[in-house]
């Protein structure tokens, strides 16, 4: 299996920077059984799901990861500074963080980076091009620096074009986002309103939340020729007891199981490996979903429309297979859906 079955042309032009406003106005591609497709909008969600379906969404909640700092040292020639650009990744199990650092040769171990809001950081080592970082600030004066001054952590993909604003820390949350950690948003989600949430629940449609905290990892590109030598990087995610019954109460009954985002999706998937039940976890997944695997939580999939070769098109083509998504993508394209994180919407119904 090789990383050129996942390529295909994108025109830059269908790249989104922005998203749809109100939220559930964003296009969406229905593809259920046989060829069929059909062009919808994320509003017309009810139409296409049942009493007794189960909707699985990440309640994950996205950090402002991006900061710009200075360090400060003396020397011969007095006090100089450089500007330091700091990236969040995640926090460490010491309770400090790991992150990365731009221009990372001009800061020095113990070194400290002064923020705005009387934020610091101290730089306390370096490993495999990251470094981990001390606070001056825990717990919730720690969140409120934090949301002071950094920015969201967009993806390359939109960040190359346009910086991060204030209009992006709201856009880049989801509407139900509760679990601080995650440095990229679950994107699917971020199509769902109040409204949508309500008239779900209106008509009978079950939800359970889940936690999988998106990194920056999401972001690397595949760089193997055989895909299925491609190492996964690890993020932490919870199913909780409630949740896993759920899911298995809505199988057992005939309803479908549909994952909101590939996040949630990964984590259902990894809980229902070891006896093909969704099981309570806790921890850390470095699942790889390509063409072949077997699936045993998830009827449908609701997600955005992918990079070329990445490993989300890999996922896509797993639950879908490779000729369907093809078949799919090419009219997404062709129709000029929008696509990445502000782009449109797809419902892949198995």
């Amino acid at each position: 299996m090789q990383l050129s079955d996942f390529d295909f042309h994108l025109p830059e032009d269908l790249i989104a920077t922005r998203p749809v406003r109100p939220r559930s106005a964003s296009r969406m591609l229905v593809a259920q059984g046989g060829d069929q497709i059909l062009d919808s909008q994320v509003f017309n969600l009810p139409q296409f799901l049942r009493r007794g379906d189960r909707l699985v969404l990440n309640d994950t909640k996205v950090i402002p990861a991006r900061l710009s700092g200075l360090r400060h040292r003396d020397g011969d020639a007095g006090r100089t500074a450089a500007k330091i650009e700091v990236t969040l990744l995640g926090p460490t199990l010491s309770g400090n963080w790991s992150a990365l650092l731009k221009p990372l040769k001009k800061i020095r171990d113990g070194e400290v980076i002064a923020f705005e809001a009387g934020l610091t950081a101290q730089v306390l080592g370096r490993k495999d091009g990251q470094v981990e970082l001390a606070f001056n600030k825990t717990g919730a004066e720690f969140d409120a620096a934090l949301a002071a001054v950094g920015d969201m952590p967009l993806p390359p993909y939109i960040a190359t074009r346009r910086a991060a604003d204030d209009q992006d820390k709201q856009d880049y949350q989801t509407v139900f986002a509760k679990k601080t950690g995650a440095v990229a948003a679950p994107t699917a989600s971020l199509h769902f309103d109040a409204d949508l949430l309500a008239q779900l629940a209106q008509m009978g449609v079950e939800f359970s939340y889940v936690t999988l905290h998106v990194g920056a990892g999401t972001f690397l590109p595949v760089k193997v020729e055989d895909v299925t030598t491609h190492k996964m990087h690890a993020e932490w995610g919870l199913v909780s007891a409630e949740a896993a019954a759920q899911i298995n109460a809505t199988k057992a009954a005939g309803g479908r199981v549909i994952a909101v985002g590939t996040t949630a999706l990964r984590l259902i998937e990894t809980a229902a490996r070891n006896s093909g039940r969704v099981a309570p976890f806790e921890g850390e997944t470095d699942i790889f979903i390509y063409p072949g695997f077997h699936f045993n939580a998830a009827d449908g999939l609701m997600t955005n429309f992918h990079l070329p070769k990445s490993t989300l098109m890999m996922l896509v083509s797993a639950f879908m297979g490779q000729a369907r998504i093809r078949q799919i993508y090419d009219h997404a394209i062709a129709n000029g859906y929008r696509f990445f994180s502000y782009g449109d919407s797809s419902l892949l119904l198995r």
